[in-house]
């Protein structure tokens, strides 16, 4: 027999084989051989480079394997041995080694499997001769030292398609390190690990795959192409884990994505009349010129400030019950688990929110209708190849966590939000959007129906069907359902464990997925798929990162082999600042936090989010007139944001241009009705005014908008007060206290409001709560010994005066009440005109101090304490300031005079005294104003024995 000649191959000759075969057949029956990769029926790409056979061998006593693959036609046999050289793990990534995760390992079949890899030259033979049937490859173990007898053998068929893949596979290369953080926060992954996620493209014809892009220090999530490969779309993290960016960039060979390519979906919230911060699973429609994405719809006035010392950070901190507490977006409507089991560390769904799309040309983002029905949750929208129709996953909206209900621990976990999606079809229209109808087959069948894709052919759907959820699940499997709907069947592809992340080539002959069944690390996996839908078994796409990584989110990109080099994303240099201020804020780290955005705007000088969040915090430490620039360059950018307007309002206010203010407010309002903060900050300045009617009248429309709001239910609280309603305004702040406990200032200004009801024991205890917070509080401190005085507990007092003046030396009010507790309640004179002279170094106009104190210094019967000149300079300002009109004011300068020896000019300013005391019916002044005449008329200076002055007073708070 001849023997083929083909270069490279190790090759038998097939009639020996055969021989061999027969002889050792004749002893024993081989024992069955477990093939357990490739599958039998297996279906190959042309392009594809050479697969590692898997097999497990029962016989122990066999050591050499014979590979034979013989051929439909007729043409000669290939026929190798193989060692069976023992399954291997690969490389390990040493950066994504953790304490949440562990290394690979094989699984128990692994690790008892022999593999073979053919070279290149012997399976680009085997390829070549497989494409119009299919080859069947039988491996026989035999021992070495008796090659002649077969001990165990197995046989799969394999075929090579004459479809090409035809485009090269972009996805995510992702750590799998569970994160430390918050139960219900989006961040599965621990912040450090974020830079380490990579993005690559693999063609499969090549050997390994390619980085494109890594560093990142956002995280970017969803991505897709138009049809043409011409346009990538991606969402991406904003500031703060938000999941509030969307990139869409031209490709090229070196792309690059520009901040200019980034969409923040929050700048649309004024324009759809609610807070949108976080688009989900967007897609770029098949010409590029659009993107479709779920929103929430239905929420309105929500806080608009982006940072600073009163905003709300998503994702920082969870409530009761462990139920997270986060941004709107977020909160209200996505469940949210993450867990230890690093295999599948989240889940991951929505609840609530309709769809959205976005036009190129326009720059517009608005609801789809037809999808935009608030009774339902409407996501997860995928094109038709021509851009006609949308397909998307539908159920009953409902809130995210139950009450009373705890989060789920793991996958699949009972303990579940359960909701179940159906597939439904709408026309686009333009925009128009129209009737959205179930898809049967893939709706109404008691299961989750998620991850839709359409066919280029537009002929078929492949989808996920799961008991539950959309992301990340365990039992998830792909279904193919007619594109009009009608019987769907499970695909042959599917593997034991998840299978989801699928993408269509461009011929529309192959899919690619992810599925864990052969790791806990994702891998990535290929079917072919003929005309009526029909397809394959799983191939692996190997070598396409470490083994302790894992890859999801393929998608085919319509582009030549070497079409993409590589992505550069300067965008996220800006984004990395932005993050860094925002992490600065909230250690209260102001002034580095403005250098952060500043350093951001060098960058992008027109963002508008960077310019309102450096205007935000330099309003926040007073820098108003720095402010208001910055504010104004938002708005030239994007005259419909909303929280711009309400913030530039703060800022005039701050220089005092009130009516400029009030006027900014309303731009705010009229673009977005629903704005409590507008509100909220629009009755602080009528407060400032002294219209207390209209700034409660606009506190009440915010809590109509946000009822849950502490400002504002503080500001109001705080209105009420200044016009006298202290029961309503014990009201609001007990309500602050409910919804808020560690609101700042709350226990303060109730307690303030207590001492003014005479409710001093109770304002006492929320003083006390207060320092507990703030114990370095002077104002606390000073209202706490405000109380204790009416409680007559004086020594406590005076110890709370002098710490609130030890943490504020500045701090006049404070001086001034110790001193008065000091002269009028303990009698100590010296150490009270300590506390006064200190009030009139801040505030040398401080008339009741300057005329206390030259009542002091003019009266004392202590020689050491009188100080004459002092006292007539002092009492002589007190009534130029006070406009000569007060009788205890003139009554001390007549005595300043008399101690200095002006007896005639103390008689006069006596009588006048006299005079305004008789008019103003004040019998006991009168007397004792006849009194002092007499002694002035006899040349005699007055002495104040009692230790008390006509202007006395106790001490007073805020």
């Amino acid at each position: 027999m001849k023997t083929p000649q083909h270069r490279g191959l190790h090759v038998l000759l097939a009639g020996a084989a055969v021989a061999v075969l027969a002889t050792a057949q004749t002893r024993s029956q081989p024992a069955p051989i477990a093939i357990d990769y490739p599958a039998d029926q297996s279906i190959f790409p042309p392009e594809i480079t050479p697969p590692t056979f898997l097999w497990r061998d029962p016989v122990d006593a066999a050591t050499l394997w014979l590979i034979d693959v013989s051929f439909a036609d007729g043409s000669p046999a290939i026929h190798v041995k193989s060692k069976g050289e023992r399954m291997t793990l690969g490389e390990i990534d040493p950066r994504c080694v953790a304490p949440t995760n562990q290394p690979p390992a094989l699984t128990p079949k692994q690790a008892a499997a022999r593999t073979w890899t053919p070279d290149s030259t012997t399976w680009a033979e085997i390829k070549r001769r497989s494409v119009a049937h299919a080859a069947s490859v039988t491996i026989t173990g035999v021992s070495e030292a008796h090659p002649s007898r077969a001990l165990s053998r197995g046989r799969v068929t394999i075929e090579t398609s004459k479809d090409p893949v035809g485009a090269p596979v972009f996805y995510r290369d992702v750590p799998l390190m569970p994160s430390e953080v918050e139960k219900g926060v989006i961040k599965p992954l621990a912040p450090a690990a974020i830079p380490l996620i990579a993005w690559r493209l693999r063609n499969i014809g090549e050997p390994a795959s390619r980085l494109m892009m890594e560093g990142l220090h956002t995280c970017a999530n969803c991505h897709s192409f138009s049809r043409d490969g011409k346009t990538l779309g991606m969402d991406m993290d904003g500031p703060q884990n938000d999941k509030g960016m969307y990139a869409l960039a031209p490709v090229s060979r070196e792309m690059s994505i520009r901040n200019e390519d980034v969409i923040e979906w929050s700048s649309f919230r004024g324009k759809l009349g609610g807070k949108i911060r976080v688009g989900f699973m967007s897609q770029v429609s098949p010409d590029g010129q659009y993107v479709v994405t779920m929103i929430n719809g239905s929420e309105t006035g929500i806080n608009g400030s982006e940072t600073g010392r009163q905003s709300a950070v998503a994702a920082s901190a969870s409530g009761a019950n462990g139920k997270p507490k986060l941004d709107k977006d977020l909160e209200g409507n996505y469940y949210v688990a993450n867990f230890k089991d690093y295999g599948f560390l989240q889940v991951f769904f929505p609840t609530r929110g309709i769809l959205a799309w976005y036009s190129r040309e326009t720059g517009r983002l608005q609801p789809l209708p037809g999808a935009d029905d608030p009774r339902y949750v409407q996501t997860n929208a995928v094109w038709s190849p021509d851009g006609k129709y949308l397909v998307f996953a539908r159920a009953e909206a409902r809130a995210p966590y139950p009450e009373d209900e705890k989060l789920a621990e793991f996958a699949n976990d009972p303990k579940e939000t359960q909701i179940r999606y159906d597939l439904y079809r709408i026309p686009f229209n333009g925009g128009k959007g129209g009737r959205a109808e179930p898809i049967a087959g893939a709706s109404g069948n008691a299961m989750s129906n998620t991850f839709p894709k359409v066919s280029p052919d537009g002929r078929w759907i492949v989808f996920v069907e799961a008991r539950n959820g959309l992301l990340m699940r365990p039992d998830s499997r792909l279904f193919i359902v007619p594109a009009q709907g009608g019987k769907a069947r499970p695909m042959r592809c599917n593997t034991p464990l998840m299978n989801s992340w699928h993408s269509f080539s461009p011929n529309g002959r192959w899919l690619v997925f992810s599925s864990k069944s052969w790791s806990p690390y994702t891998r990535m996996f290929l079917t072919h798929l003929d005309r009526e839908g029909r397809d394959s078994p799983p191939i692996l796409i190997d070598n396409t990162t470490a083994a302790n990584r894992a890859v999801n989110i393929p998608e085919f990109l319509n582009i030549a082999p070497d079409g993409l080099a590589k992505i550069d994303t300067p965008a996220t240099d800006f984004y990395r600042l932005s993050d860094s201020a925002w992490e600065l804020s909230k250690a209260g780290r102001y002034e580095e936090a403005i250098a952060e955005w500043k350093r951001a705007l060098d960058l992008s000088p027109e963002n508008d989010k960077a310019n309102n969040n450096v205007g935000l915090l330099l309003t926040g430490t007073g820098r108003f007139e720095e402010a208001i620039p910055h504010f104004e360059r938002t708005l030239k950018v994007n005259p419909e944001y909303p929280a711009a307007h309400s913030n530039l309002g703060v800022a005039l206010a701050g220089t005092g241009k009130l009516d400029e203010a009030i006027a900014e407010f309303v731009n705010a309002l009229a673009v977005d009705p629903g704005s409590g903060e507008a509100h909220n900050n629009w009755g602080r300045v009528l407060a400032r005014k002294g219209n207390l009617d209209e700034a409660i009248a606009h506190f009440q429309k915010a809590l109509e908008l946000v009822p849950d709001s502490a400002s504002v239910r503080h500001n109001l609280a705080q209105a009420l007060a200044a016009k006298g309603d202290l029961d309503g305004a014990i009201a609001q702040f007990q309500k602050v206290l409910e919804i808020s406990p560690d609101y700042p200032q709350i226990h303060q200004s109730l307690g303030r409001v207590l001492a003014l009801k005479g409710r001093f024991d109770e304002a006492i205890a929320h003083f006390q709560k207060a320092l507990e917070a703030t114990p370095d509080s002077a104002e606390v401190h000073n209202g706490l010994g405000v109380a204790l005085v009416q409680k007559g507990r004086l020594d406590e007092a005076i110890a709370h005066f002098e710490k609130a003046v030890a943490a504020n030396p500045a701090f006049a009010e404070a001086f001034f009440n110790l001193g008065d507790t000091l002269y009028y309640l303990e009698h100590k004179v010296p150490e009270a005109l300590a506390a006064w002279r200190a009030v009139l170094r801040i505030d040398p106009n401080h008339v009741p101090v300057l005329n206390q104190t030259a009542w002091v210094l003019a009266t004392s019967p202590e020689t050491s304490l009188r100080d004459g000149p002092q006292a007539v300079v002092l009492a002589e300002r007190a009534v130029r300031l006070s406009g000569g009109r007060q009788p205890a004011i003139l009554d001390t300068l007549a005595a300043a005079y008399a101690e200095v020896g002006r007896f005639a000019e103390a008689v006069q300013v006596t009588n006048q005294t006299l005079a305004l005391a008789g008019k103003q019916n004040n019998r006991r002044l009168v007397e004792a104003l006849e009194a002092r005449i007499a002694l002035y008329e006899a040349k005699t200076p007055f002495r104040d024995t009692r230790q008390t002055s006509p202007g006395g007073s106790t001490p007073s708070g805020h």
